[in-house]
């Protein structure tokens, strides 16, 4: 009996130059391999007769696999990040690396890792609805006229903290090493069931980045918020936040499921990409 086809759908930054024609002299290749379902634009929804497939390929750069793995949470389909941007973080492959493993990514030789991701919404709000899956990050930032906002952060009826200043990253450990490495927060392992909370240029010397367990949502409530607070998923979707309003964040049903590059691990992928932990270069 012949062995059933492998689907693939492919999702890319088609915006972006090169890649449109990348994709079309790499189709004969993937046609040799597997059947292409759809070729589709990463930012927009995938629609439901495109049918499951067995590995999404993602084109594009950071931002395009994070906008991926959004469009398909709750499909439990891999993901292959091919890079076609820049610093290539979590899009790991470049093309010519695509194609040495991907015979046997598609065989599943090469296990995908599960990432966490999270679900936000905004309830008691007349002027915003407000439902997203998140990837990296939830960020609340103060925005015009920028002044210092106030958010209580609750989990379980308890309250962790009151931020007063330009807001708050909520972090998977996938994107610790995003925004939230950025205001300060600690870099976390990929794989792990955690979320961490770090401020955003806060009034006080007291407040600090916490590490949680992601098994029980948080709410935040703005008790004080500007004409311009916004609430910002993976820096791409974002949705305005008022006075008395209500954050939830929680962790996803569904995990993304990414496939790694066999060649190197995360902590090779910091040295490689973010210079983590190398010597200071001293010029004669």
């Amino acid at each position: 009996m012949a062995q059933k086809r492998k689907k693939l759908l492919i999702l890319a930054n088609l915006s972006k130059a090169g890649v449109a024609d990348r994709i079309e002299s790499l189709r004969p290749w993937f046609k040799q391999r597997a059947d292409v379902t759809a070729i589709l634009p990463a930012n927009e929804p995938v629609p439901a007769d495109v049918g499951a497939a067995d590995l999404c390929i993602v084109f594009g750069g950071d931002g395009t696999l994070l906008a991926a793995a959004r469009a398909m949470a709750g499909t439990d389909t891999p993901l292959l990040g091919v890079n076609m941007g820049k610093l290539g973080f979590l899009a790991e492959f470049n093309v010519e690396h695509m194609q040495k493993h991907f015979d046997d990514i598609l065989a599943g030789k090469v296990p995908p890792t599960h990432r966490m991701m999270l679900e936000v919404s905004i309830s008691q709000c007349s002027r915003h609805t407000f439902c997203s899956p998140a990837a990296n990050e939830v960020a609340i930032s103060a925005g015009r006229p920028f002044r210092m906002i106030d958010l209580h952060v609750v989990r379980s009826g308890e309250q962790i903290a009151q931020y007063l200043g330009d807001g708050v990253v909520v972090a998977t450990p996938t994107g610790s090493t995003g925004y939230n490495m950025s205001v300060g927060g600690p870099i976390i392992e990929p794989t792990l069931n955690a979320m961490v909370i770090s401020p955003i240029a806060p009034h006080t010397l007291s407040i600090r980045p916490i590490l949680m367990q992601a098994d029980q949502p948080i709410r935040i409530t703005a008790a004080s918020v500007n004409e311009g607070t916004t609430v910002i998923v993976d820096g791409q979707v974002s949705c305005g936040l008022c006075d008395g309003d209500v954050v939830e964040v929680r962790r996803a049903a569904t995990d993304a499921r990414i496939i790694p590059h066999p060649g190197r691990g995360f902590f090779q992928t910091l040295t490689a990409k973010l210079k983590w932990g190398q010597s200071p270069h001293h010029i004669p």
